[in-house]
Protein backbone atom coordinates (compact mmCIF):
# COMPACT_ATOMS: atom_id res chain seq x y z
CA UNK A 1 0.00 0.00 0.00
CA UNK A 2 1.20 3.74 -0.71
CA UNK A 3 0.31 6.95 0.12
CA UNK A 4 0.53 9.61 -1.45
CA UNK A 5 1.49 13.30 0.76
CA UNK A 6 0.45 16.57 -0.58
CA UNK A 7 1.89 19.02 2.10
CA UNK A 8 1.05 22.86 1.92
CA UNK A 9 3.84 24.60 3.62
CA UNK A 10 2.79 27.28 5.83
CA UNK A 11 4.07 30.74 5.42
CA UNK A 12 3.19 34.42 6.56
CA UNK A 13 1.87 34.68 3.27
CA UNK A 14 0.03 31.52 2.73
CA UNK A 15 -3.86 31.28 1.69
CA UNK A 16 -5.63 27.70 1.94
CA UNK A 17 -9.77 27.60 1.65
CA UNK A 18 -10.14 24.83 3.81
CA UNK A 19 -13.53 24.64 2.27
CA UNK A 20 -12.85 24.50 -1.00
CA UNK A 21 -9.93 22.11 -1.15
CA UNK A 22 -12.13 19.67 1.59
CA UNK A 23 -15.65 20.18 -0.80
CA UNK A 24 -14.50 20.80 -4.07
CA UNK A 25 -10.74 19.45 -4.79
CA UNK A 26 -11.19 16.44 -2.88
CA UNK A 27 -14.00 15.44 -4.86
CA UNK A 28 -12.48 16.41 -8.10
CA UNK A 29 -9.61 14.63 -7.57
CA UNK A 30 -11.63 11.00 -6.24
CA UNK A 31 -13.85 11.51 -9.20
CA UNK A 32 -10.97 11.15 -10.91
CA UNK A 33 -9.08 8.45 -9.90
CA UNK A 34 -12.17 6.56 -9.22
CA UNK A 35 -11.60 3.15 -7.56
CA UNK A 36 -8.15 3.15 -7.73
CA UNK A 37 -8.12 4.97 -4.27
CA UNK A 38 -8.25 3.15 -0.73
CA UNK A 39 -8.84 6.42 0.97
CA UNK A 40 -8.32 10.09 1.48
CA UNK A 41 -7.57 11.98 4.54
CA UNK A 42 -7.49 15.82 4.81
CA UNK A 43 -5.45 17.85 7.56
CA UNK A 44 -5.35 21.57 8.80
CA UNK A 45 -2.16 22.12 10.47
CA UNK A 46 -3.13 23.38 14.53
CA UNK A 47 0.47 23.72 15.55
CA UNK A 48 3.86 22.97 16.09
CA UNK A 49 5.62 20.84 18.97
CA UNK A 50 6.44 23.89 20.63
CA UNK A 51 4.12 26.00 22.10
CA UNK A 52 2.66 28.78 20.38
CA UNK A 53 4.31 28.23 17.00
CA UNK A 54 2.62 27.48 14.53
CA UNK A 55 2.12 24.45 12.37
CA UNK A 56 4.89 24.06 9.19
CA UNK A 57 2.11 22.64 7.10
CA UNK A 58 -0.75 24.79 6.60
CA UNK A 59 -2.86 21.13 5.38
CA UNK A 60 -1.97 18.17 3.93
CA UNK A 61 -4.05 15.69 2.50
CA UNK A 62 -3.35 12.24 2.34
CA UNK A 63 -4.62 9.36 0.00
CA UNK A 64 -4.04 6.02 0.24
CA UNK A 65 -3.78 3.61 -3.44
CA UNK A 66 -3.04 -0.23 -3.01
CA UNK A 67 0.52 0.39 -5.27
CA UNK A 68 2.30 2.65 -7.20
CA UNK A 69 0.95 1.36 -10.61
CA UNK A 70 -2.52 2.38 -9.27
CA UNK A 71 -1.93 5.63 -8.37
CA UNK A 72 -0.16 6.60 -11.43
CA UNK A 73 -2.31 4.89 -13.93
CA UNK A 74 -5.10 6.69 -12.46
CA UNK A 75 -3.91 9.90 -11.85
CA UNK A 76 -1.51 10.45 -14.84
CA UNK A 77 -4.48 11.26 -17.27
CA UNK A 78 -6.06 13.55 -15.23
CA UNK A 79 -1.99 15.45 -13.58
CA UNK A 80 -3.27 18.62 -15.24
CA UNK A 81 -6.70 19.24 -14.49
CA UNK A 82 -6.20 18.33 -11.06
CA UNK A 83 -3.04 20.58 -10.61
CA UNK A 84 -5.02 22.96 -12.71
CA UNK A 85 -7.42 23.50 -9.58
CA UNK A 86 -5.38 24.12 -6.75
CA UNK A 87 -4.42 28.12 -7.48
CA UNK A 88 -8.57 27.75 -7.01
CA UNK A 89 -7.99 27.22 -3.17
CA UNK A 90 -4.03 28.13 -2.24
CA UNK A 91 -0.95 29.91 -3.65
CA UNK A 92 0.86 27.28 -1.70
CA UNK A 93 3.12 25.53 -4.34
CA UNK A 94 2.28 21.63 -2.72
CA UNK A 95 5.01 19.47 -1.78
CA UNK A 96 4.03 15.67 -2.83
CA UNK A 97 5.34 12.91 -1.30
CA UNK A 98 4.82 8.71 -1.94
CA UNK A 99 5.51 6.23 0.26
CA UNK A 100 5.10 2.88 1.26
CA UNK A 101 3.08 2.39 4.15
CA UNK A 102 5.45 -0.38 6.06
CA UNK A 103 4.25 -0.49 9.43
Amino acid sequence: MIRVSVLYPNSPDAKFNMQYYSNEHIKLVTDRVGSAIVSAELNSGLGSAAPGEPAPYIAAGHLLFNSLADFQGAFGPHAEEIMGDVPNFTNIEPMIQISEIVG
